[in-house]
């Protein structure tokens, strides 16, 4: 049956605006006062919704019609309004920005948008914005805006009144160095990082409670999309999840797409110098082993545990981080070279600059699996790739290297695009 929720979707015309840390605000506000809170992330992201994570006290899953898929979204979407008071649904870089946007997820679902507009330079012009956010498509149910960064009360006064009749007016949030959140090259810091999160969140929730932003948002309509079932095809096998400050970048949609398949998970940290755990498979995803070599380095017991998991025919799946960790070395950001997995010849390179960046779709043995790509390093290696992903333009992605059962690559796929291709990927 159609389930009726409040919801919100927080957008902003750029990056940088805000609406990360005004999601979580929120969340973290509705939170507080003894609401279920739900939260999801427009877009490939794995570090707002740590962050959103904490606020709400839920995980927090993705919505992407082009990675995910609308089908992923529209029942993610209504089991979340089974079960919440409010959904918060965060966009990605600005409202129309990307193939799918932003604005077609609130579109599509009808969920009225909110937009952070960074007020901090300018006066009467918020208006404008605000008016081409609202206008540049028909249809789009625009709600209002919300002011950041703004510097009086005075210059409140000036923003709302800039504003087109019948805008609602969400209200306006001060300039505070002491609550944004902090980044490095890849985005946010991840929230285990953070050691004064909570507090930052609670600082910027009281901020908001004083606006009409505290307000419940009207019900939306959602409806009945039955979630996927898919066949045991992991049923009685282990699967070791590598999980910690060096490799954190997993969709909470992987693993329950993993224990769904049956597959009981064995997480351990590599960077807190554990061996690896008696398993059939192996994930190592994505994240910062470059900002660790040392520490990684040190930790020879899990090179070798790994290298021998490898050599017996048994899967692993290394994603991005994962697979950087896989070369005979790492090279960081300082220059400073660490010798790593040894299972793959050659090393991985830090840039100075994004070496790429989007979706991208994988033609493999095993099937066909979605996922996107973010990095800044790039391999040396003489190993000739299995195969390579494509984009969404039909250009060349991603090199794909295969070593017996080992599946090693930039991508971060996303398990439930195809879970019985994710099976096949952990199976010998």
């Amino acid at each position: 049956m159609t389930e009726r929720c409040p919801a919100l979707f927080v957008a902003a015309p750029a990056s940088g605006q805000g609406k990360t840390t005004v999601t979580a605000a929120l969340a973290r506000l509705h939170a507080r006062q003894g609401r279920r809170v739900r939260v999801f992330k427009c877009g490939p992201d794995f570090l707002d919704p740590q962050i959103h994570a904490v606020a709400s006290g839920a995980p927090v899953y993705n919505l992407d019609l082009g990675m995910c898929g609308e089908q992923d979204a529209a029942w993610r979407l209504h089991a979340a309004a089974r079960e919440a008071d409010l959904i918060l649904v965060e966009g990605v870089m600005g409202l129309y920005d990307g193939g799918p946007s932003g604005a077609d997820i609130a579109q599509r679902f009808g969920i009225p948008v909110m937009a952070v507009i960074d007020a901090s330079a300018m006066a009467q012009t918020f208006g404008a914005v605000a008016y081409g956010l609202a206008h540049y498509r028909p249809g789009l149910p625009f709600s209002g805006v919300l002011a950041n960064r703004v510097g009086s009360a005075r210059h409140a006064d000036m923003l709302r009144a800039a504003l087109p009749d019948g805008m609602r007016w969400y209200g306006a949030v001060p300039r505070e160095a002491g609550a944004a959140l902090p980044e490095r090259h890849l985005g946010l810091l991840q929230a285990a990082e953070i050691a004064d999160l909570a507090e930052r969140l609670d600082r910027m929730a009281d901020a908001l409670a004083a606006t009409g932003a505290g307000e419940l948002p009207p019900p939306v309509d959602f409806a009945p999309v039955a979630a996927p079932a898919p066949a045991p095809l992991l049923a009685g096998r282990t699967v070791a999840v590598a999980r910690d400050a060096a490799y954190g970048f997993i969709y909470p949609a992987n693993l329950d797409t993993l224990t769904a398949l049956g597959a009981r998970l064995a997480f351990f940290s590599p960077l807190a110098g554990e061996r690896l755990p008696e398993c059939d498979a192996v994930w190592l995803p994505g994240g910062y082993p470059e900002l660790h070599g040392e520490r990684l380095a040190a930790n020879t017991g899990f090179w070798t545990d790994l290298r021998a998991h490898v050599d017996a025919g048994k899967p692993l799946l290394a994603e991005c981080g994962g697979m950087m960790s896989l070369f005979d070395a790492v090279v960081d950001k300082a220059g400073v070279t660490h010798a790593f997995g040894g299972l793959l010849p050659g090393r991985a390179v830090m840039q100075p600059r994004l070496a790429a960046l989007g979706m991208q779709e994988a033609e493999l043995p095993e099937g066909r699996l979605t996922g996107h790509t973010f990095h800044y390093s790039k391999t040396e290696t003489a190993l000739a790739p299995l195969c390579r992903a494509q984009r969404p333009d039909g250009g060349e992605g991603e090199a794909i290297y295969r070593r017996g059962r080992l599946t090693a690559s930039y991508v971060h796929f996303y398990f439930p695009s195809a879970p019985e291709v994710a099976a096949r990927l952990l199976t010998n």
